[in-house]
């Protein structure tokens, strides 16, 4: 097993040539390449959406299941709404709940994971009972039950996913930390007196952010699926609001499956390339991180 070196006898050279490897080892991932370049327009597409959308996503335009033209480029819906203003739209849903989701229990999952296993005991043992209880219920019924009573909106959904998302990241947590505290480094700074605060935030939790990173990353993915899946079953994001699982909604019509692949081809497209995009990100990143490259 690879010594773990504290965070703050890392000189800035070593950093800096550290930092260097890292990216030359995700830069050989051509996948995860493709995918950061994809990711990265999908966010500036969600950024300037006001400005390239050609049509409010919301207008009615008076032309009902259009097929793509020079005036829509992908078509209209059944409302006679653009699809491609809609399509654009709905990228900032789905990166929005995808990224909070992913900062709020990656947050709460990592503070509770760093000090379920440093201070151990029966904190330790309480804290991992819980765990384990979130852990077994049904994800998807219980989530379903919860917005349903709760009415069916993006921070409903953000807060829902995320109360039920952080125990991965608390395990995740707890394993790199009960390791991590038994290394010379971490008695000395106990021995020297220092704040726990300092050693679980300055020395601890630097070295065990890189499996926390990845867990994040295919977080989003995940998050953005489950929104999808959500709004397709008519419990996530209402219309009309743009998301691509509502907008998937049409397609239960086997008229629509089969005569207007207008309406659900681009939304399908834009959820599978962006779960891609964002796994091979992920892939990239656990490539670069594994010390035994």
């Amino acid at each position: 097993m690879s010594a773990v070196i504290p965070a703050e006898s890392v000189k800035p050279e070593t950093e800096d040539a550290f930092l260097k490897q890292l990216f030359t080892r995700f830069i050989r991932h051509k996948l995860a390449v493709a995918g950061l370049v994809i990711t990265v327009l999908l966010i500036l597409v969600a950024l300037l959406a006001p400005w390239i959308a050609p049509n409010d996503p919301k207008e009615v335009t008076g032309v009902f299941s259009a097929p793509p033209s020079a005036e829509h480029w992908l078509g209209t819906d059944q409302v006679g709404r653009d699809v491609l203003s809609r399509l654009i739209y709905a990228t900032q849903i789905s990166l929005i709940v995808g990224f909070v989701t992913v900062a709020l229990y990656v947050t709460v999952g990592t503070l509770i994971g760093i000090v379920s296993a440093y201070f151990g005991g029966w904190l330790d043992m309480l804290i991992m009972r819980i765990t384990d209880m979130f852990m077994a219920f049904p994800f998807l019924m219980v989530i379903l039950v919860v917005i349903s009573i709760l009415g069916s909106n993006m921070t409903t959904i953000i807060l829902v996913l995320a109360l039920f998302s952080w125990p991965s990241v608390a395990r995740l947590v707890r394993g790199s930390v009960l390791s991590i505290k038994q290394l010379d480094y971490i008695n000395a700074g106990v021995a020297l007196g220092l704040s726990t605060p300092r050693i679980l935030f300055r020395h601890i939790f630097p070295n065990a952010v890189g499996p926390i990173i990845v867990n994040a990353t295919f977080g989003i993915a995940s998050a953005i699926m489950s929104e999808a899946g959500l709004s397709f079953l008519g419990m996530g994001v209402q219309p009309p609001t743009a998301s691509w699982g509502n907008m998937l909604t049409d397609a239960q019509s086997l008229t629509v499956l089969t005569d207007q692949p207008w309406l659900w081809v681009p939304p399908g497209a834009m959820i599978l390339l962006t779960v891609l995009a964002i796994n091979f990100v992920g892939d990239g990143l656990r490539d670069a991180l594994d010390t035994r490259q």
